[in-house]
């Protein structure tokens, strides 16, 4: 059994957005979304890999059709926004780049998705930031890939994930994140620093009570997430977010799993976020390079303004204007596709 809960102020962005009304009022799909896009000029293939922790990973490996026999070629590990899926704006991306000539794998975050772990959706940022490790371990036994020519993309959550592994893995030769999300600052401070020490204790205080509950056998709560239903009053960032989760834009069921649960993680563990600090010591992935993609209106745009502040050279900041935190999920007009292969192909050459 579960129950959606609100935690405190601010356990997760939507926590605060949780408001109910008519779906009709969310916003118009934008013509340029392509969060399913398909390509005739990719092969994709499901493979599972096991992380250090032995956590069965899945995840899909996307190889352009004109690889040929003997080469090896360079490869991006995509990671998926937080609460979300590989196939939610991660294999789009996987699949434009496969299409520029990289070997690209999308993987499910363990306790999400396809992928092992229990309770599912578990917050747990340590064994987020090993399947990424574990993601470099499989590319380099695969004899197409250069094991020595491997990067990460990270979009949203895994934007921090991946800055996250990178920082102790030096296999992962250049990063790149997109519409990040700082989940630790953000779970301590709230976006632009509005969430109160009080508050972040009252947060503590709901997560420790429900871990109590669940010890002793009571029911699976569950946090923050999209709404399910907007209305003309709701916030517009909780419209932002359910115009791509609960619409057909990028809504999308893994079997055996709910829709209801879709982006929302455990009450109890999502406090774990307040332990995470992906940017200390970012500037010792230097020299690798480090690419940070925000949208000019995105909401979450302080992230990448600040962990480009603190990264050490060679790094670049570039704010894609016009859009908005979700718009670089899937609209394929506004994706820097051409910066992100210009990024790898130097960085990986």
């Amino acid at each position: 059994m579960y129950t959606l809960r609100k935690a405190g102020l601010a356990a997760f962005v939507f926590c605060l957005l949780s408001m109910v009304g008519n779906p009709a009022s969310a916003s118009p799909r934008p013509e340029d979304a392509d969060n399913f896009y398909q390509s005739k000029d990719v092969n994709v293939q499901k493979v599972t890999f096991n992380n250090q922790y032995g956590m069965k990973v899945v995840g899909n490996l996307i190889t352009p059709k004109s690889m040929k026999q003997g080469v090896k070629y360079p490869a991006i590990i995509v990671g998926h926004p937080m609460g979300a899926v590989k196939e939610q704006s991660a294999t789009l991306y996987a699949t434009k780049m496969a299409e520029k000539g990289f070997v690209t794998l999308v993987i499910d975050l363990s306790f999400w998705g396809e992928s092992e772990g229990t309770p599912r959706n578990a917050v747990l940022p340590d064994v987020y930031t090993e399947d990424f490790s574990a993601a470099v371990d499989y590319l380099g036994t695969r004899p197409f890939v250069d094991r020595e020519k491997i990067g990460v993309i990270g979009v949203c959550g895994s934007g921090g994930f991946a800055i996250s592994a990178a920082k102790i893995d030096p296999r992962l030769k250049a990063v790149a994140t997109v519409s990040m999300y700082d989940m630790g600052g953000f779970a301590r401070h709230g976006l632009n620093h509005s969430q109160t020490l009080e508050q972040r204790k009252q947060v503590l205080k709901e997560a420790a009570a429900q871990r109590s509950v669940e010890f002793t056998g009571g029911e699976t709560k569950y946090t923050s997430g999209t709404p399910h239903k907007v209305d003309k009053d709701s916030h517009p960032i909780a419209i932002e977010f359910y115009d791509f989760y609960r619409t057909p834009r990028g809504e999308y069921t893994p079997k055996g799993s709910s829709p209801e649960l879709t982006t929302h993680p455990t009450l109890s563990s999502n406090v774990k976020f307040m332990n995470f600090y992906p940017f200390n010591d970012i500037e010792t992935i230097s020299p690798r390079p480090m690419l940070f993609i925000a949208g000019e209106k995105a909401h979450s745009i302080e992230f990448s303004q600040e962990a480009y502040k603190l990264a050490a050279e060679p790094k670049e900041l570039v704010i894609v204007p016009g859009a908005g935190h979700v718009d670089l999920y899937d609209r394929v007009t506004l994706i820097p596709f051409d910066k992100l292969n210009a990024f790898f192909t130097k960085a990986l050459k």
